[in-house]
Parts: C-alpha cells; structure tokens; sequence
C-alpha cells in the first residue's frame, strides 16, 4: 500500500496518549465525517489513521483489511476495538460534546437498528457521496 498524504488531522505519533480512529480516508463520506470529530473532541482524546495508511498495518497486523473496508474502528488505549455502530457509540461517551447522542444510541435493545443503518450507509457510502472516485477505491464497493 502506498502512503495517504498528510492530513490535518492529529495522528497516533503526535497523540501518543489518545484512542485511534481507522476510517476509509479514500471515501468522501468518512473524510468528511472525520474531519468534523476534532471540534467534538474538545479534550483531545482521539488521534485517526486512514486504513490505507501503511501504519495501520504495521501496528494491527491482525486486523483484516476487508473488516476495515467494511467498518471503521475505533481503538482504545487498552487495545480494545469498537468497530462501526459500536464505535459510533463509543464516541458519544469518549466525547463530552457528544454527550447528548448517547441515550440514542445506549437505549435498550437500539442497537437492532443501528447495527444495519451504519453497515447499509458503509456499504453505499461512495455512491451516497455523490462524487466521482479519482483513486479507484470507490469501484470496491459497487
């Protein structure tokens, strides 16, 4: 795989001490929804990798690329993995800013619905983009 360029985006290196976020950074959806995280994380808790950055192989061999095609995910300083619906949860509790969305999603049994809302727009989040795909990468998943 061949390195992403540089993003604004603070990286594992520059927050040694923060949770990771892996997310398509080839996919216009994600960049976009990411891009907004850093004004959500007012205390700095989360750094983020695209998963076609080579890093992200050499620190999570075991994680499959396919899963990551799939779903972004979250890890912890534990090491412990939240992956697609489930990391989306787990931001409204990481995030003070977020706060508000968390009874939404940690309301019992809500999980039912939001487990195949975040798969249905992760599989069709580059025809839901609207954009054209320079890099390829969107004809993965058509």
């Amino acid at each position: 795989m061949s390195e992403v360029p540089q993003s604004p985006l603070p990286t594992p290196s520059e927050r040694p001490e923060a949770d990771v976020v892996l997310y398509d950074g080839k996919c216009g959806i994600c960049s976009a929804g990411v891009a907004k995280l850093p004004w959500w994380d007012c205390q700095r808790h989360l750094a983020y990798l695209s998963l076609h950055d080579s890093q992200v192989a050499e620190r999570w061999p075991d994680i499959p690329l396919d899963r990551l095609l799939e779903e972004m995910c979250i890890i912890d300083q534990q090491g412990k993995r939240y992956w697609g619906a489930y990391a989306m949860r787990y931001l409204t509790r990481r995030l003070r800013r977020l706060w508000w969305a968390a009874p939404l999603l940690y309301f019992p049994g809500s999980m039912i619905l939001w487990k195949p809302l975040y798969r249905w727009v992760a599989r069709n989040r580059y025809r839901l983009s609207g954009t054209e795909c320079e890099t390829g990468a969107c004809e993965i998943h058509r």
